[in-house]
């Protein structure tokens, strides 16, 4: 089975590269080799390869800088996904596609489910979430997987941040009333793959909404806490930096981060199987990736 992944540079693309099923092939693209924004490109692509199932990878998610240019974050996220699903459904292929947390208002005090209603408070999440609308609305075969906190050894990440100004500074003031669930690049990639995987012995799946999200729920801070211990541990730091607890008001940015941003994934796992994963482990991978980097 031959299977189009777009965004394949990203953080999530590289993973879906690297764990490919056997039995399975993979064409994958970066932004460089196809701009979803233009459809003749994704046609020309499509009719080449001819994959039998398409994973959309490809976001723009620089959420800050989206408050700036509202108008690029759309023509990937809105209108690259538009021309993905118009294609897809022309030529009856499934499509898998990569949302967020960030579609929230971030005000609730339970996890997110996937009948909540989105409201989100910045460019960003809003390009997402009309990314998944018009998949929604112009193809049934598509499977929408919402994720949040995304960290790998590939790409910019909190993660690779933490350990930079780790090696820089010596106290270091991090969120803590901000919550949300981490999930590592490379479960994003297993999850998606499990389910090409349950397409191609099945021939379909159960499509629509879900999410997948990393275990437990924490804040940046505990986040933080956790990354210097494992990196201390690794000696990847030869010390830990003293760690300041501030609030989200004391962190101005031009985009407001969701106060409460954690998702339930309980419908995958109930619907297809597919189990969150523990982020403290999927953390210690990471950094034992990034180890053998710095060694090499």
């Amino acid at each position: 089975m031959h299977v189009l992944v777009t965004g394949a540079t990203g953080q999530v693309g590289y993973e879906l590269l690297r764990l490919v099923p056997e039995g399975f092939t993979v064409a994958g693209f970066g932004s460089a080799e196809l701009d979803i924004t233009d459809k003749s490109a994704v046609e020309d692509v499509v009719d080449r390869e001819t994959p039998a199932l398409i994973i959309n990878a490809a976001a723009y998610t620089a959420v800050d800088k989206a408050e700036a240019e509202p108008e690029l974050a759309y023509a990937v996220n809105r209108d690259g996904v538009a021309n993905l699903a118009a294609v897809a459904a022309q030529h009856g292929i499934p499509l898998l596609h990569i949302s967020t947390d960030y579609v929230f208002a971030g005000d609730a005090e339970t996890a997110y489910c996937e009948e909540d209603t989105p409201a989100p408070t910045g460019a960003y999440g809003a390009s997402k979430l009309a990314g998944e609308k018009v998949l929604a609305e112009t193809w049934a075969n598509h499977l929408t997987l919402r994720t949040s906190w995304v960290f790998g050894a590939h790409g910019n990440n909190f993660v690779k941040t933490m350990l930079r100004l780790g090696q820089e500074r010596d106290t270091l003031s991090i969120v803590a009333d901000q919550h949300g669930c981490p999930t590592s690049a490379a479960s994003i990639a297993r999850a998606l793959w499990a389910l090409v995987e349950q397409y191609h012995d099945k021939g379909a799946l159960q499509w629509g909404l879900y999410h997948y999200a990393g275990l437990p729920p924490c804040t940046w801070h505990e986040f933080a806490k956790k990354i210097f211990a494992i990196a201390h541990e690794l000696g990847l730091l030869s010390q830990y930096p003293v760690l300041n607890a501030i609030g989200t008001a004391d962190f101005p940015t031009p985009a407001k981060r969701p106060a409460w941003s954690v998702l339930d994934s309980n419908r995958l796992k109930r619907v297809h199987g597919i189990q969150p994963t523990d982020w403290q482990l999927e953390l210690r991978d990471v950094l034992k990736e990034l180890r053998s980097r710095s060694n090499n």
